[in-house]
């Protein structure tokens, strides 16, 4: 056990545990931040997605150990943005959600591309959202979706 100190969401925060527990883990059981979601456990789907220093990670790869004085934003902090408003409003309107799963991930991911890059090519979201997968769309809302948020964002990233 030792003590891991963080910026979760904005906020320092601390937890005495286990260096290599899984981020994903903490999250959901230490913190209650549900919208992570383990979908396959081993860094496939993107159902995990989290914001590290504004890069999309999957939490299930994630050691705890390995976010010490990092900063951490899951989609409940993401919430509280007028980014994620823009993103969120550009998701309904293009209809690229269904069941919901995916969406927290994808919302980060989409995010983090356009954090790093505002202006992207529809080859740089297909690389971007690579990471995350939805068993329910065949992603063209799902860019379109992103290629609007960046145009309705301009400026904010």
């Amino acid at each position: 056990m030792m003590m891991i100190k963080f910026i979760l969401n904005g906020e320092h925060v601390e937890i005495e545990s286990d260096p290599s527990r899984r981020l994903l883990d903490v999250l959901r059981s230490d913190f209650n931040l549900i919208g992570v979601k383990e979908g396959c456990g081993e860094g496939e789907c993107g159902a995990c997605s989290i914001l590290l220093n504004h890069h999309v990670v999957n939490s299930c790869l994630l050691p705890l150990g390995n976010i010490i004085n990092q900063e951490i934003m899951t989609i409940e902090g993401f919430k509280t943005t007028k980014r994620y408003q823009i993103i969120e409003q550009a998701y309904i309107d293009a209809g690229a959600v269904q069941c919901g799963f995916c969406t927290p991930g994808m919302v980060m991911a989409t995010e983090s591309l356009l954090h790093m890059n505002p202006s992207p090519s529809d080859f740089e979201i297909k690389i971007a959202l690579s990471g995350s997968l939805c068993r329910c769309t065949g992603y063209n809302m799902i860019i379109e979706a992103v290629k609007i948020a960046a145009e309705r964002g301009e400026g904010l990233w």
